[in-house]
């Protein structure tokens, strides 16, 4: 999945050059690519706007995704440490949580953490967020690498493990997978602003295969670490110890700084839409607004999937799959139908193509049939504890 949709990038990089020459612009952004492309088709020229409407549609769709996991991230992990911070102590050698003492639904955390969002997505200058983005990346940089050392100091006897999964789970991993490796929506924007963007492939390349390796090597130990009770998040696995909650809470400082950043692309495409209509003088209260119904909006979805594994799949299967593999082999073949591409590209592009869009129906279908399934267990399970 990491080389395809690595492959997928450098295919958007290399027609959005194309195309840029072409039109006699210094850069474009991946919905100008796909409008430009499909003007150079005669089937889809007359309807080349859609393109980017299209583009722009599934990127906010991605982003608000993203903050929508943020969401259940922050709300399961901070339920986990209030729990159990009755119960716990210095010993880090237990791999399980002893004991809780059980307080509000995590979709009661959600709602705590939300007024404070609404306050950190008022910042509108992504500068004022720099300082604050770096010492975020530090402490999540901190906080997987002592997830890595207890799982790789903790592994178990591996022989029971399954080798692997289920043919069923398969969809969800498709869409999991996809969204971890969906930043093909920031490509075009961070080449163009490098100060040498000659070197982006290489760039690129290099620290994709990085992230790759990561996600490998972190997934491998954790499974071999905790075996079929792994959670959602890893996170929600570490022993009940001071030093393993104060890793959770990093993480979650962390995901609550980038945040803002994954909230900036949508408010980007549809604030600017929505302001062309308001007076001058009401146009500061209305972004104000605007931000604020958004992230009411990603809370409140977030509050009726609570489930972190899922709403990760149903993003990446429903939004990310289309960005990352379906559109750019369809964009390639827009751009270069007229320079002679080889049968063999031409079956590669369809292939990359058809493999996004059955991951796209499976993945989607499997992951709301799932959502459907859990809804009906908790609400059962809800009901039997207010009957008792």
């Amino acid at each position: 999945m990491g080389v395809v949709a690595v492959h997928c990038m450098d295919l958007l990089v290399r027609c959005s050059h194309h195309l840029s020459i072409k039109k006699g612009k210094p850069f474009l952004s991946y919905g100008e690519a796909m409008e430009y492309g499909m003007e150079n088709f005669s089937w889809t020229c007359r309807h080349s706007v859609w393109g980017r409407r299209l583009v722009e549609l599934f990127l906010i769709i991605t982003q608000l995704g993203f903050c929508c996991a943020y969401f259940v991230f922050l709300g399961e992990n901070v339920k986990q440490v209030v729990e159990t911070a009755n119960w716990t102590t210095v010993n880090c050698q237990s791999n399980q949580t002893t004991a809780t003492t059980p307080t509000l639904d995590s979709r009661l955390y959600m709602l705590c953490f939300l007024p404070f969002i609404i306050l950190l997505v008022f910042i509108r200058n992504l500068k004022h967020l720099v300082l604050w983005s770096l010492v975020a990346n530090f402490a999540m940089c901190g906080s997987v690498v002592l997830i890595l050392w207890h799982s790789l100091s903790n592994i178990q006897n591996p022989v029971s493990l399954p080798y692997v999964g289920k043919a069923a789970d398969y969809p969800l991993f498709f869409g999991i997978a996809i969204f971890a490796f969906e930043g093909i929506g920031v490509v075009l924007p961070l080449e163009n602003k490098m100060q040498r963007p000659q070197n982006f492939r290489t760039v690129v390349f290099f620290g994709m295969t990085l992230v790759t390796l990561l996600y490998i090597g972190l997934g491998t130990a954790g499974y071999l670490c905790f075996g079929d009770e792994i959670g959602a998040s890893i996170t929600l696995n570490l022993p009940n110890c001071w030093i393993y909650h104060i890793v959770k809470l990093l993480y979650c400082f962390g995901i609550y700084i980038t945040y803002a950043l994954q909230f900036y692309v949508p408010a980007e495409i549809l604030i600017p839409l929505a302001m062309a209509h308001v007076p001058q003088r009401w146009q500061l209260p209305f972004d104000l607004a605007m931000r604020t119904t958004l992230v009411i909006i990603t809370c409140a979805l977030a509050i009726l999937i609570p489930e972190l594994d899922l709403v990760i799949a149903l993003v990446g299967s429903v939004s990310s799959s289309f960005l990352a593999l379906i559109l750019p082999p369809i964009l390639q073949v827009l751009t270069f139908h007229n320079h002679g591409l080889s049968a063999w590209v031409l079956v590669k592009d369809a292939v990359v193509s058809l493999v996004g869009i059955v991951g796209f129906v499976a993945g989607t279908y499997v992951t709301m049939n799932e959502i459907i399934s859990r809804s009906s267990t908790r609400y059962s399970n809800s009901t039997a504890s207010y009957s008792s």
